[in-house]
Order: structure tokens, then C-alpha cells, then sequence
């Protein structure tokens, strides 16, 4: 068995670079020796110590870890830095396994929308509790609301997600109800789980005048109109903001004739809403 190796020779045994061989020597744990004509000379403590940091590298473990390893072993020590990758191991299963559900989220929410949302049907629908988290501002154009939704997950970090996620929305201006035409959004809002504890803002429970259409994301006032008009009709009373939840849009496909949009009216009977204030 040869007792010395070159350089070449063993970047080529072990499929690690030149610099890499350099750069641990730079870190002290491998000292080569140097021949006659200054090449350097790996003997076989090089050898087996290369045979453990290629196997650790494996592991993603630090090298200034390994370092400190391999100054000090013993059958403790080798125990310590295995369950210090397991935990390391463990905590990216749970990250993993958290994205792949998040995930799975998503997919649901595309699918749900795409097969269960029934369109262009004006109804009342009963809506529990929500939760949500939002964000105050002028808005005229989807553009505008796009950007407060950048602003809005900026602030709020992973609890707000874009791709697939039918939860996103704006608020009327209620100064406008009754120029339907000059209608604008004053916020931009995502709706949040029942248990978060982080929120800003309630949609009550109660029934909602609703209703949904494929389309670009500005034809919701021709819409509203038909809803005013459905709501006249059945003697309700408008009793909080209206919104737009965004269940498809341009985050999802470019075809705008693929694009989604709930408008819900929270409303009461005139007759409850007269009998609650006597």
C-alpha cells in the first residue's frame, strides 16, 4: 500500500477539488507533508481523516464542527455529533413536512374554488367568524391592490402566502355604496386561520349576499349593481363593508377569463335590523 498520495491523486480518489484540499489544510485539519520538489504528500492519517470529512460534509455538518471533532474523538464524542445531526435531520423533516402540507393547502384551495365555486349565482350565504389581517389604504386599480398585498406580506412574513391562496381581498370604501360607479377599496386584507392569534380584523358572522364570476378583476361594479339590486329586492339592509376576495387571479394564470372573484354584502332583513333597534 502506497504511504504517500499527491494532491492529484487524491482529489481524484475522493471527487474533492484541489482548493477544498487546500482550504482544509488552511483550516489545520490535515497537515500534508512536502517532498523534495515542495509537492504535498498525503500520507495515510490524511487519508482516513478525508475518509470521515467527505462522510460528515454528507451530513451538512460545519466544518469548523468537524474540526473540532477530529481533534478529539472517542466513541462519546462520535455518539454527540451523530445526535447533533439527528436533531439537525429531524428539525428539516419538520420544515419539510410542514412546506409539503402548506402545499397540499394550496392545491385544495385551487381545486375547491376551480370545482366547487358556483358562478354568476346571486345568494345569501351564511358565513361564520373570520379572522384576518389587514392593511389601510387608498386603492383604485389592481395594480394598486397588488402592491398593498406585497406591503401587507412584508409585514407579516410567512403568514401570508400568494400562490394559492383564495383568501385575499380588498374593502370597499362604504362612503361609495351609493355611487357604485366611483366605488374604490380602502385596504387590502388576508383572511387567516380560525386559531391565529395575530389579526386586525373581524368579519362578523352572519348572512352574506354573495356571489362569483370569472373574469378581470375590475368588473365587480356591474356586479355589485345586479347584488344592490338583489338586495333592494329582498328587503335586506347592507350592515358592514363589502369586500372582494381574490380566489383566482394573476398569480395563478395569466388567462384572465381563468380569474375568480367572490364580492360579498353583509346583510340583515329589514324587518330584523328594525326589530333589533326597538
Amino acid at each position: 500500500m502506497k504511504q504517500y498520495y499527491k494532491i492529484g491523486e487524491i482529489s481524484e480518489i475522493y471527487g474533492i477539488g484541489k482548493d477544498s484540499l487546500m482550504y482544509y489544510e488552511e483550516l489545520g485539519i490535515i497537515k500534508p507533508d512536502r517532498g523534495e520538489n515542495g509537492y504535498r504528500l498525503y500520507n495515510i492519517k490524511d487519508v482516513w481523516k478525508l475518509n470521515l470529512i467527505k462522510e460528515l460534509r454528507n451530513f451538512d455538518i460545519s466544518m469548523k464542527r468537524i474540526k473540532e471533532y477530529l481533534e478529539d474523538r472517542s466513541i462519546e464524542t462520535t455518539k454527540q455529533i451523530l445526535q447533533e445531526e439527528m436533531k439537525l435531520t429531524n428539525e428539516k423533516i419538520q420544515e419539510l413536512t410542514a412546506n409539503k402540507n402548506n402545499i397540499i393547502k394550496r392545491l385544495k384551495s385551487i381545486d375547491v374554488v376551480v370545482s366547487d365555486l358556483e358562478l354568476n349565482k346571486i345568494q345569501v350565504v351564511h358565513i361564520n367568524l373570520r379572522k384576518a389581517l389587514k392593511l389601510n389604504a387608498s386603492i383604485s386599480n389592481e395594480g394598486e391592490a397588488d402592491c398593498i398585498i406585497k406591503r401587507l406580506q412584508k409585514q407579516y412574513g410567512d403568514k401570508i402566502y400568494i400562490l394559492g391562496n383564495g383568501n385575499i381581498g380588498v374593502v370597499y370604501d362604504e362612503d361609495k355604496f351609493d355611487k357604485i360607479g366611483d366605488l374604490k377599496y380602502n385596504a387590502a386584507f388576508s383572511l387567516v386561520d380560525d386559531d391565529e392569534s395575530e389579526y386586525n380584523m373581524i368579519l362578523d358572522e352572519g348572512n352574506y349576499v354573495t356571489t362569483a364570476y370569472k373574469g378581470a378583476f375590475d368588473e365587480d361594479k356591474k356586479h355589485i349593481q345586479y347584488m344592490m339590486r338583489y338586495i333592494k329586492q329582498n328587503k335586506y339592509k347592507i350592515v358592514g363593508n363589502i369586500i372582494k376576495i381574490c380566489k383566482i387571479n394573476i398569480h395563478e394564470t395569466s388567462v384572465k377569463e381563468e380569474h375568480i372573484t367572490e364580492i360579498q354584502i353583509p346583510v340583515r332583513k329589514i324587518d330584523d335590523f328594525k326589530e333589533q333597534l326597538n
